[in-house]
C-alpha cells in the first residue's frame, strides 16, 4: 500500500476512538437506531486494537499500538466491522488485534505472560479469501467457539507482512489437552476455508477441460508457540497440529 492509504486506514481507525468525547460509529448508530432495542450481548467485552506500521526507528511498539473501540454486543461488533477497512487492505506491517476485555495484544501482560499462541501462515494475495479467514476466527472467537470453556482465549491476530498474512490465536495456557482443543476447531476454520476455494477452483478448471480434476485436501500446518519462548527463534514450537 501507499503512504496515503496507510494514512486513510489510520484515520479510519481513529474515527472510532474509544475517547467517549469524539462520536463515533457507535453513538452514532445508537443515536439512528434508537428504535431497536433489542441487543445480542457478547459474553464479555472485546477491544479492537490497530498496529500502524513504523514510520523510523525512533517509533516503539507503544506509540504504534492504539485501542480502537469497544464491543459488547453483537450489533456493535457488525457497525465497526462494516465501517474501518478489511483486513486485507491493512498496510504492510500493520495489525488487527481483538481482545478480551482489557488485556493488551502484548507478551507482557500478565493474562498473556503464561500462555502462547496458535499461528497459521500463508501466502495468498486473494482479498476475499484473507477476509473471510479473518472474519470466521473472529466470529468463533466472540462466539466462543472456539474454547468450550470460554476461559483460555484471550484474543486474536492479524498480520498483515510482505510475503505472508499470519493468523493467530492468543491463549492465556499451555495446557496441552486445551491447546489441542483449541487448535483442532481452528485448524477446521481454516481447512473449511481453503478447500472451499479450492473445490471452486477445480469446477471452474472442469469446466474447460471438460474433465474431473482430483481433488485433494489442502495441507497446511499450525504452531503453537509460547509467549516466554518468542524472543528465541532457534526454540521449536510447543506444539504443531
Amino acid at each position: 500500500m501507499s503512504a496515503t492509504s496507510v494514512e486513510q486506514v489510520t484515520k479510519k481507525t481513529e474515527d472510532l476512538s474509544i475517547d467517549g468525547n469524539k462520536k463515533t460509529v457507535l453513538n452514532a448508530a445508537s443515536t439512528a437506531d434508537k428504535e431497536f432495542e433489542l441487543k445480542h450481548p457478547l459474553n464479555t467485552q472485546w477491544t479492537l486494537w490497530y498496529t500502524k506500521p513504523k514510520v523510523d526507528n525512533t517509533e516503539d511498539w507503544s506509540s504504534l499500538l492504539r485501542p480502537v473501540t469497544k464491543l459488547s454486543t453483537v450489533e456493535e461488533f457488525w457497525g465497526v466491522y462494516q465501517s474501518i477497512p478489511k483486513a486485507s487492505e491493512l498496510p504492510l506491517k500493520s495489525d488487527y488485534h481483538l481482545f478480551r476485555n482489557d488485556i493488551r495484544p502484548e507478551w507482557e501482560d500478565d493474562k498473556n505472560a503464561k500462555g502462547g499462541k496458535w499461528t497459521f501462515q500463508i501466502n495468498d494475495s486473494d482479498r476475499a479469501l484473507l477476509d473471510e479467514l479473518w472474519l470466521k476466527v473472529v466470529l468463533s472467537a466472540i462466539g466462543e467457539t472456539l474454547d468450550e470453556n470460554d476461559v483460555a482465549i484471550n484474543g486474536v491476530v492479524f498480520n498483515m507482512r510482505k510475503k505472508v498474512v499470519k493468523l493467530a490465536i492468543w491463549t492465556n495456557t499451555c495446557d496441552k489437552e486445551v491447546l489441542t482443543k483449541i487448535g483442532l476447531k481452528f485448524r477446521a476454520i481454516i481447512g473449511a476455508i481453503l478447500n472451499n476455494k479450492k473445490s471452486i477452483e477445480s469446477q471452474t478448471e472442469e469446466e474447460k477441460q471438460g474433465e474431473k480434476p482430483e481433488h485433494q485436501p489442502i495441507e497446511f500446518k499450525l504452531e503453537f508457540i509460547k509467549h516466554a519462548d518468542s524472543e528465541n527463534r532457534k526454540i521449536p514450537p510447543f506444539m504443531i497440529l
